[in-house]
């Protein structure tokens, strides 16, 4: 497990090189907000999370449970999760609108096109009716299945 890199991983520089390109401007891991972000837009009241399905166990193909130690893996894991709800319900509360871009959609056979990806991921942050979006892995209709919106 030392091996496994917390930041700086590949999904999250494809969205940083992206939205960079785009002409958004962020700082990274910002540790006085709630949950560390991984890039935080001051300027569009936006924080984003670049979350592996696997830590952070979100339910998709990606996320399998591990068969050896299943009571440690559920109490990691399920902590996890406690963690980021309560750290996006701070976050709500202090203002920000949340961006979530779960692995699956940059990664894996359910890979959402990352140029498609990143404009509608452009449009969300630009959008401020958008309080908490996020995307995910599933194929087909970007539009319909990637784009969900709170």
């Amino acid at each position: 497990m030392a091996a496994i890199k917390s930041g700086d991983t590949k999904p999250e520089m494809m969205i940083r090189r992206g939205l960079h390109a785009s002409g958004l401007r962020f700082r990274l891991h910002d540790s006085q907000l709630p949950g560390k972000p991984d890039m935080v837009l001051p300027r569009h009241h936006v924080v984003i999370f670049v979350n592996g399905c696997f830590w952070h166990g979100h339910d998709c193909s990606m996320f399998h449970w591990p068969k050896t130690r299943a009571e440690f893996w559920q109490a990691k894991i399920g902590g996890t999760v406690f963690r980021d709800q309560r750290n996006r319900e701070a976050l709500v509360a202090l203002g920000w609108r949340i961006g979530t871009i779960w692995e699956c959609a940059v990664k894996g056979p359910k890979r959402q096109e990352i140029e498609k990806l990143l404009d509608h991921m452009v449009a969300a942050i630009l959008d401020p009716r958008n309080a908490h979006f996020w995307f995910q892995g599933g194929g087909g209709d970007l539009d319909k299945v990637i784009l969900h919106s709170v």
